[in-house]
């Protein structure tokens, strides 16, 4: 059988996939640099020069033969590579256990290893371990594959099947051939859109409105994306998250006070103590954050000098470039420890360098730059007619802050407010050094805790089943921290519009 493939040809497009399609999109943009210079000049020829007799300028011809020959092209290759790997699974899949096919999460694991054993011949044909010829007749029962590749640098978890093996050399073979076939597609659709533009290229042919057109088009494909992207985010969670509550009642789940998962079955996934926790630390972080944040954008809008601003804004937004585990070493190396020894000890409220407090309050030092940076702009982009007018009534500084900027810059600064908490809830790194990974309910700011998302990130790894609900829990999680802050949204925009509503 597998002698049968023979040697799968073009061994460049195998080993350097991603190189043939930057290959192939640079071909397509130097022809599509050429029609421009062939639509431009053909519009001028037709005209004899006279640009007067040109329904558009010369340059929207060139541009709308630059479009034609790129974006079909470009589409047409987006296309192939979304589905080249549906069509290569189903081309190999008849080499593969019939038992393997029918379950959806053995066949994705069995196409992983087809997927790495292809690989690892690749690998071993570049580097000279093994011909071409040996590669597609090499066999199970002849040859000890998982040596064969691990003596180039590939390492399998288990021996090469019979089965696996032959679907690895199936594979290699269909994809150097779609890979010369997409070239020739892509091609030649780029030089037919070439051909119909010159074609099309006529003095009274409309190339200005086409390429309006053309450009409303990219506008509207641009948020239809971002649509599709968030329904795709939404879908993905929610279509695990039922498979969860299949298995694990949502009472238990949305009601439960313990939060004790086994892996072995049996487990208590109430998610209780982990809200309590995230809402814990995320109060924590917004009663730093924002008062220190808005305190400093207000001075650094309305009080300090122009010297004074010059280094103090890029020196606080420094913080904001800071990864976020280092962050987490400085709360588990310097915060925790100081917090124990000069407030949870002596004040008999506990012994644990992790904590709610510890979390919390690097997690607001780390929002302090962001409400901060936002909230000056906003503040800034207040007309100065307002000040004016309020100094002009006899208003003191503080008071004009009070009264007319700070009501005038409210959305924005509500929005900064927004985007802290978000990041305060969503936040993994800082929690897992500073706070722990004690799920429970307390009232003890300095009781270790843990959250919803460093949670998420323990369920989802390690060697477990993917269909178990101890693992399937973390999409649960997930949709349900995504209707929170969906809920966050909400209420922000219902105070954005009433304050605004009342100033106006």
């Amino acid at each position: 059988m597998a002698g049968a493939f023979g040697p799968p040809p073009f061994p460049f497009c195998r080993k350097l996939p991603l190189m043939t399609v930057l290959l192939l999109l640079s071909v397509i943009l130097v022809i599509a640099g050429a029609g421009f210079f062939l639509g431009r000049g053909r519009a001028l020829s037709r005209v004899s020069g006279n640009v007067r007799a040109l329904h558009s300028l010369p340059g929207y011809y060139g541009w709308h033969a630059a479009i034609m020959t790129a974006m079909p092209a470009l589409g047409i290759l987006l296309v192939w590579l979304i589905a080249q790997p549906i069509v290569l699974e189903r081309q190999v899949l008849p080499y593969l256990p019939a038992d393997i096919v029918a379950d959806s999460t053995e066949r994705t694991l069995a196409m992983a290893d087809v997927r790495r054993v292809a690989a690892g011949l690749d690998m071993a044909v570049s580097t000279g371990a093994m011909t071409e010829d040996e590669a597609g007749m090499i066999r199970t029962e002849l040859t000890d594959v998982r040596s064969r590749l691990a003596s180039v640098g590939v390492a399998l978890g288990s021996d090469v099947k019979r089965e696996t093996l032959q679907a690895a050399q199936a594979y290699r073979k269909s994809f150097g051939a779609a890979v010369l076939w997409r070239g020739i597609v892509v091609l030649a659709v780029a030089l037919a859109g070439l051909a119909l533009a010159l074609r099309l290229t006529e003095p009274d042919f409309r190339a200005r409105n086409r390429g309006e057109a053309v450009m409303l088009g990219v506008l509207i494909t641009a948020s239809s994306i971002a649509i599709l992207t968030t329904v795709g985010i939404i879908w993905s969670m929610l279509s695990e998250s039922l498979n969860f509550f299949s298995q694990y009642p949502a009472s238990e789940f949305f009601f439960g006070l313990t939060w004790s998962p086994n892996f072995r079955g049996g487990s208590d996934l109430g998610f209780i103590p982990l809200l309590w926790g995230t809402m814990y630390i995320s109060l924590v972080a917004m009663i730093v954050a924002v008062p220190l944040g808005l305190f400093t954008a207000i001075y650094l809008a309305e009080y300090a000098s122009p010297r004074a601003r010059a280094w103090i804004k890029p020196v606080i937004e420094i913080i904001a470039g800071i990864p976020t585990v280092v962050f987490g070493l400085f709360a588990l190396v310097t915060v925790g420890p100081f917090l124990r020894d000069w407030f949870a000890e002596p004040f008999g409220f506990g012994n644990s360098g992790s904590s709610v407090m510890t979390a919390g309050l690097v997690i607001g030092i780390l929002n302090i730059p962001f409400i901060s940076s936002l909230a000056d702009d906003i503040i800034n982009s207040v007309p100065q007619s307002l000040r004016d007018g309020s100094y002009g009534l006899g208003a003191t500084k503080s008071e004009t802050v009070r009264q007319v900027i700070l009501p005038a810059a409210l959305p924005g600064i509500v929005g900064a407010v927004l985007l802290a908490a978000s990041r305060a809830i969503g936040e993994t790194m800082i929690v897992t050094m500073g706070a722990g990974a004690a799920a429970k309910l307390s009232l003890n700011p300095f009781d270790a805790m843990t959250t919803m998302t460093v949670k998420i990130v323990g369920q989802l790894t390690g060697d477990t089943d993917f269909n178990s609900p101890e693992t399937l829990v973390a999409f649960a999680l997930g949709i349900t921290l995504f209707v929170i802050t969906l809920g966050l949204n909400v209420f922000a925009l219902w105070i954005v519009r009433k304050y605004r509503e009342q100033y106006e």
